[in-house]
């Protein structure tokens, strides 16, 4: 069993609902994550998506961190080729300052979004390619040192831990190399977990930050105190992710619930669903059972969990039914 568990926090924007109200949910969310145990509270860079709230990260952790008092928050991740990284070491190192010992800094290459949003970003399709030289220059920027005579200003007292985020060899090469902790995308993107695991454990090198290899895995979870509960949960809540992805670029676009379920038995749509392949759905005991078999096989060290009722108060009990379960002797 992981001696960790975290949260990603997709802070989704449900249909007929504000941006204050996901912000208000990942306030409560994350008061669940630190009452229950959890280790950290996590925020994905997301753009030009109308059911994500959480495309100014670091605002959104500026803002969570004022409202909860002692659990990790951080970037789960900052997409680093849309951004200088002495924006991002400005940016971290005030939230480090402003809230010292919680802040961590995952890092993807991903664009987050479409073609034409990379774009408006200002991001060349190209810059993914520099992904390496800009972690090393956000690393030498959050260590004080200079680049080229620029300074970060300002500079945490302490570090601010790096992570690389990843669903491909790539990332699990990168991290080894430099010896940072590893975060799978399991929870969205399954097919290389074990393969990119392996490889990091067996190149890992030690660095100043980690001597030994540290692996995040994500799985996501719906815990109910009834299992049909759970259940259906689960399907509301992916059929609602399916309607957003049909959705994209296609305003006004309405499916019924028969459609979606259509689709997602067709070829096409079995691809899409099998992107949640990693996913515990039912009571306490079940999910127990659940996650400490994909921590095994996965060779996790921590497990980074994404509870996707549509209902916060769902999402709550989900995290607070979880940690009890995994806190059992």
């Amino acid at each position: 069993m992981p001696t960790e568990l975290s949260i990603l926090d997709l802070a989704p924007i449900a249909s007929g609902q504000t941006a204050r109200e996901s912000f208000d949910a990942s306030v409560a969310l994350a008061r669940a994550a630190e009452r229950s145990g959890h280790r950290r509270v996590w925020y994905a860079e997301h753009h030009n998506m109308a059911s994500i709230a959480s495309s100014a990260t670091s605002v959104l952790i500026g803002h969570v961190a004022a409202h909860t008092d002692t659990i990790r928050l951080g970037a789960g991740g900052i997409m680093l080729p849309n951004h200088s990284p002495l924006v991002i070491a400005e940016q971290f190192g005030t939230l480090e300052s402003l809230h010292p010992g919680r802040i961590d800094l995952g890092l993807g290459r991903a664009p987050g979004s479409d073609q034409n949003t990379m774009l408006a970003l200002r991001r060349s399709p190209a810059a993914a390619d520099s992904f390496p030289q800009d972690v090393l220059e956000l690393q030498t920027y959050l260590s004080g040192k200079a680049v080229r005579g620029v300074r970060a200003v300002p500079r945490a007292e302490a570090a601010v831990p790096l992570y690389i985020l990843g669903s491909s060899l790539f990332g699990a090469r990168l991290a080894a190399q430099l010896g940072l902790p590893y975060s799978f995308a399991s929870h969205f993107a399954p097919d290389a977990l074990h393969q990119a695991v392996a490889v990091y454990r067996e190149t890992f090198t030690p660095s100043e930050q980690l001597a030994e290899p540290y692996v995040i895995a994500g799985v996501n979870v719906f815990a109910a105190t009834e299992h049909d509960d759970a259940v259906d949960q689960m399907t509301r809540a992916y059929r609602a992710r399916t309607k957003a992805m049909l959705s994209m670029g296609r305003p006004g676009a309405n499916f019924t619930d028969a459609e979606i379920d259509a689709f997602l038995a067709s070829p096409n749509g079995r691809s899409l669903a099998s992107m949640t392949q990693y996913t515990a759905a039912g009571t306490p005991e079940e999910v127990r059972a659940y996650l400490d078999d994909f921590a095994a096989t996965a060779q996790a060290d921590e497990l980074i969990l994404a509870h996707h009722a549509a209902a916060i108060d769902d999402r709550v009990r989900s995290v607070e039914l979880t940690a009890g379960a995994m806190a059992r002797v």
